[in-house]
């Protein structure tokens, strides 16, 4: 019976403890009077977010911290933010509360503080709210403002509208620091902040020693890290408030995606994200591969993941320490193996060449660069007279960035990135190559322009010859030159074709009507063309023996009356040969000169009054007498 009370009385304080703890869970603010114990938490008015005390996985050191309220798992990943995270309690006696200064503080069992928001000016009567965001503020109650807050203070997690920040002219930072291991929240090794020295870029650290850096911010993306375009998209952005505070943050379209960035205890940091209120997924991490670790190859060495060995000295270089460098150490980074210009003026040598620059292409930028505002156009020249410049670089968002120290952390990548020219003496520049590739360049277009004329030619000639077999030409040759008995001194400068069927249609299919009179050539018709056209027409059957050489001599004699107006040789005729049968053709037309009745048989085409020429009269004709 006793046990049975027992029994009864240990469900009943259970009930009463669940009771109490979502009595507790009610509300989202802490005050003096309204603290919580070990056993209770607040909920965020939107029931996103819990603050309470929690345990680790494998520990039994009791925290205080804020932790997605959907989540019945501890873990790192859940847990975005623990105050006691260097003090745990070792029981279940703490207490969340307001101090008597105003400080939001833990306290043990025995009110020892193991925590506290260490405010240095008192503010009484304040209170604690837990909101939405997941950030816990600190009010004061007599005006409302927010005099501290947890994101302010972040752990290792930052989630979506924190703010990591620095402040160039008081130093301080706001930046993540990582667990020691994932059941210790107290303060690791590894630290990941906002860097701005001439542009903003984000960096992982193990204590003060850099280990991992974005490059910089050209108000899209970080140039050494092109692989988070679609993460850019969602919200991310660097912003400058022009007094000295510069922040990272980010956000998200999607409320229903949880997606946070995470230090890890080994120093990487994490892109991770969740739907379904469990599981967690690793989207992207900053240490993928060993190039990703700053200053891999030393200075003025390039990291490429995709080579072996993934260290190279850059062209003009060698290695400084040749047994490191083979034992795959590559530290110690590499060193010039000429002189520059300027630095041989300035040692009194002779400076021969100006230096030229050496262009690598898709790079992560090296640390410590300088920024001007000098346009693309100048920032070259801006390297140039400055013997201290050893590259630079130019992007639209950044502008003009140069370097005067060695080049550090170098890394090709393989996709992104921006050109980076390096400076080199003139004599290590591979102008050789470049002349070599010009070459082959100019050969190659000139075989192929080459190649395609010859072609088109052979079109033309094969095109021609076929229709020399199925056309009429007309031949235009000077009446400047003496021909002579010499074919061959005739000069042709224009061919018009006419087919036999245009003949046969002007003279009537050569109807003896038309006909005007028989020659050696052939008999001679009169036709007119479509156009109106009057046309006289020689034509020679297969048995004349007469042809083209024929038709040039006939048309070369041909002479104009000496006591006419008209005093040059003919121009020019209709030549055609179809099957066989030889035809030429004159305009045609009469008029009376001094009583006599004459046949004009002018140049076709160019009508009655040909334009006139320089040096050569109006209205070269030749005629024959009827």
């Amino acid at each position: 019976m006793g046990l049975v009370r027992n029994t009864n009385l240990s469900a009943l304080l259970v009930l009463l403890s669940c009771f109490r703890l979502e009595f507790g869970s009610a509300t989202d603010t802490i005050t003096a009077a309204k603290f919580i114990n070990d056993s209770e938490t607040i909920i965020s008015n939107g029931g996103d977010f819990k603050l309470g005390f929690f345990c680790p996985p494998n520990s039994t050191d009791r925290y205080v911290g804020i932790w997605y309220a959907a989540y019945a798992e501890i873990s790192a990943f859940t847990v975005i933010w623990v105050a006691n995270r260097n003090n745990p309690l070792k029981n279940s006696s703490g207490i969340l509360t307001i101090s008597e200064d105003g400080n939001l503080v833990v306290l043990d069992g025995q009110k020892k503080l193991l925590w506290s928001s260490n405010l240095t000016n008192s503010v009484g009567n304040s209170s604690a709210q837990l909101l939405d965001s997941g950030n816990l503020v600190l009010r004061g109650n007599t005006t409302g403002t927010i005099i501290w807050e947890s994101f302010q203070h972040p752990s290792n997690i930052m989630i979506k509208n924190m703010k990591i920040s620095t402040d160039v002219r008081t130093g301080k930072k706001v930046q993540l620091t990582s667990w020691k291991s994932p059941s210790d929240p107290s303060i690791g090794n590894f630290s990941a902040g906002l860097e701005v020295r001439n542009l903003p870029e984000f960096f992982i650290w193990n204590g003060s020693s850099t280990i991992w850096r974005t490059g910089p911010w050209n108000s899209r993306i970080f140039i050494g890290v092109p692989t988070k375009y679609s993460s850019y998209l969602e919200g991310f952005s660097v912003v400058d408030n022009k007094e000295g505070i510069s922040y990272f943050t980010f956000s998200s379209s999607n409320e229903s995606l949880r997606l946070n960035y995470v230090l890890n205890e080994q120093g990487n940091l994490l892109e991770v994200y969740s739907n379904n209120g469990k599981d967690w997924e690793v989207m992207w991490s900053s240490l993928r591969t060993e190039c990703d670790v700053y200053g891999k190859c030393g200075a003025f060495g390039s990291c490429n993941s995709h080579n072996s060995p993934i260290c190279s000295c850059l062209r003009g270089f060698e290695p400084k320490n040749i047994e490191e460098w083979n034992r795959g150490n590559w530290t110690s980074g590499c060193v010039r193996r000429r002189p520059l210009q300027c630095e041989r003026v300035s040692n009194g040598s002779d400076g021969g060449k100006k230096d030229g620059f050496l262009e690598l292409t898709m790079m992560k930028v090296p640390d410590l660069e300088d920024w001007s505002s000098a346009r693309e156009e100048n920032c070259r020249n801006q390297c140039l007279e400055n013997c201290s410049c050893v590259a630079y670089a130019f992007d639209a968002g950044t502008g003009c960035m140069s370097w005067t120290r060695n080049l550090i952390d170098l890394q090709k990548l393989s996709s992104g990135g921006i050109d980076l020219h390096v400076r080199l003496a003139y004599s290590e520049l591979d102008t050789t190559e470049k002349v070599k590739v010009i070459i082959t360049v100019t050969v190659i277009i000139v075989l192929i322009f080459t190649g395609i004329c010859t072609y088109l030619l052979w079109r033309w000639m094969a095109k021609q010859n076929g229709r020399r077999k199925t056309k009429m030409s007309l031949y235009k040759f000077s009446g400047e030159e003496k021909l002579g008995n010499n074919v061959n001194q005739v000069k042709l400068q224009e061919l018009l074709l006419f087919n036999l069927q245009e003949l046969a249609s002007a003279t009537n299919n050569f109807h003896q009507s038309n006909k005007l009179g028989q020659g050696g050539f052939g008999p001679v018709y009169r036709g007119k063309l479509s156009n109106g056209q009057e046309i006289a027409v020689k034509r020679l059957s297969r048995d004349s023996g007469q042809g083209q050489e024929e038709f040039m001599n006939e048309s070369a004699k041909l002479k104009v009356p000496q006591k006419s107006s008209f005093k040059s040789q003919i121009r020019s005729g209709v030549w055609s040969e179809v099957n066989g049968k030889k035809l030429i053709g004159w305009e045609y037309f009469r008029w009376k000169e001094r009583g006599k009745e004459m046949e004009m048989e002018m140049v076709f085409g160019l009508g009655a009054n040909p334009p006139k020429r320089e040096g050569v009269p109006k209205g070269k004709i030749g005629c024959n007498e009827i």
